[in-house]
């Protein structure tokens, strides 16, 4: 099958048009042995809350993997291949005790760290469980998640640690709510490059809840950061300029700086809104953690705003659709070769080139190029709101160059650390 579909230019022409080119597989396949599966296993990525393990095991699909997650009775958590290394049954089904979980089956027992601690009915000399292990991935706990690094022993990272994980004193970081997407990965991710669909996908869902700042196109600049890439969306509010950057966190995160923002006043970078974490569970299958910034001390779960799934009636969603059915809509897995990007899509363009580029250098026998890594200190990040007071030029023209340089010198002065953030979301 063709990798890209012809360019139609003739109406009435979809006879000529019906060939579906197969999908971006180097982007979007991400189990065992894909390459794009190799390169988002060598991060840590959230797998289940916290809150989630109880007195019985839950299972999970992560990068096209079986899993089953617990926490045994001393309070560690196990992430372990979900069928037993005996005879193949679920641990799902497994009874969890001090030292880990025990098979339904024939009552084989497992560590968190995949030691067979326990074979019952072999010889009292046996050595097979000394020699034999179960397949586990290492965990961390944080902020309310549990994370697993699915990747070789060997190049497993440290987790990052990013500033945003511990805000300014007054505000809180909520505890996760989880988001179900039924679609691949990327078409989900390629959503944080993407500020153009703002200004009319965001108009249907959200009416007039928008401020009018916000509904101002602007200009729009793309950079790559040193955890992934950001894109820069400047508006002229009279005498002021309004700077609002979306980070991309590589492999899967982004974070979005609040909308409501009125832009009347300067001020310096705002906290982000909220932190978008998305895994894939399979080629045509999603979910997302999603943890909101408020004021406060005390973690609650907190909504996000829009329904992002299936609960909305059906004509409500086509009458007001959002981001979900925007993306989930696409196919399971988005054809690349049916698209036809234009200058707004210059974000999705390099992300994905970017992506790529990491995906090629993990192939090749080496590592990603862009690893947040915590050396001295939190990771920083770049998702903020910054106002500017800066006159109107004299032409239309000048002033979209004044924006566009106002954007990126903002953007410049938080990568370069020289701008950090103020206490405030707005």
């Amino acid at each position: 099958m063709a990798t890209r579909a012809p360019f139609l230019n003739q109406r009435y022409g979809g006879y000529y048009h019906r060939d579906v080119p197969s999908p971006d597989e180097e982007l979007t396949s991400v189990g065992p042995g894909t390459p794009c599966g190799e390169y988002l296993r060598r991060f840590w990525h959230p797998i289940i809350e916290s809150e989630a393990l109880t007195d019985l095991p839950k299972r999970v699909k992560v990068l096209g993997e079986e899993l089953v997650v617990f926490r045994n009775g001393s309070g560690d958590v196990g992430v372990l291949e979900l069928h037993c290394s005996h005879r193949g049954t679920s641990l799902e089904y497994g009874q969890i005790e001090s030292t880990g979980i025990r098979c339904c089956y024939h009552g084989w027992l497992f560590g968190v760290d995949g030691a067979v601690l326990d074979t019952p009915g072999e010889p009292e000399d046996s050595t097979f469980k000394d020699r034999l292990c179960h397949g586990a991935y290492p965990v961390t706990e944080y902020k309310g998640l549990v994370f697993a690094y699915m990747g070789p022993p060997e190049s497993q990272p440290d987790f990052p640690m990013y500033d945003i994980f511990n805000p300014a004193p007054g505000y809180c970081l909520s505890k996760p709510a989880r988001e179900y997407w039924p679609c691949n990965w990327l078409q989900v991710k390629d959503n944080c490059m993407d500020p153009a669909h703002t200004a009319f996908l965001h108009t249907i869902e959200f009416g007039h809840g928008f401020t009018e700042a916000f509904k101002e196109f602007g200009q729009l600049d793309f950079m790559e950061s040193p955890i992934g890439m950001i894109y820069v969306h400047t508006r002229r509010i009279g005498e002021h300029v309004w700077v609002r950057i979306t980070d991309f966190i590589a492999p899967t995160i982004h974070q979005i700086a609040i909308n409501t923002e009125e832009a009347t006043a300067e001020h310096p970078p705002t906290l982000p809104w909220v932190i978008f974490w998305l895994v894939p569970a399979d080629d045509t299958e999603s979910f997302a953690f999603k943890l909101r910034f408020y004021p406060g001390d005390e973690p609650v779960v907190s909504g996000i705003g829009f329904a992002m799934d299936e609960s909305r009636p059906y004509p409500e969603r086509q009458r007001v659709p959002g981001d979900y059915e925007a993306q989930t809509s696409q196919r399971k897995i988005a054809v690349h070769g049916l698209e036809h990007l234009g200058d707004t899509d210059r974000g999705i363009i390099a992300l994905r080139r970017m992506l790529r580029r990491n995906i090629r250098a993990v192939a090749d026998g080496g590592s990603p190029m862009i690893v947040p890594k915590s050396v001295d200190g939190p990771v920083p990040t770049y998702a903020s709101n910054t106002v500017v007071q800066v006159p109107v030029a004299a032409t239309p023209e000048e002033d979209k160059r004044i924006m566009k340089e106002t954007g990126r010198k903002v953007a410049q002065g938080m990568l370069d650390g020289v701008l950090p953030r103020s206490s405030s979301l707005s």
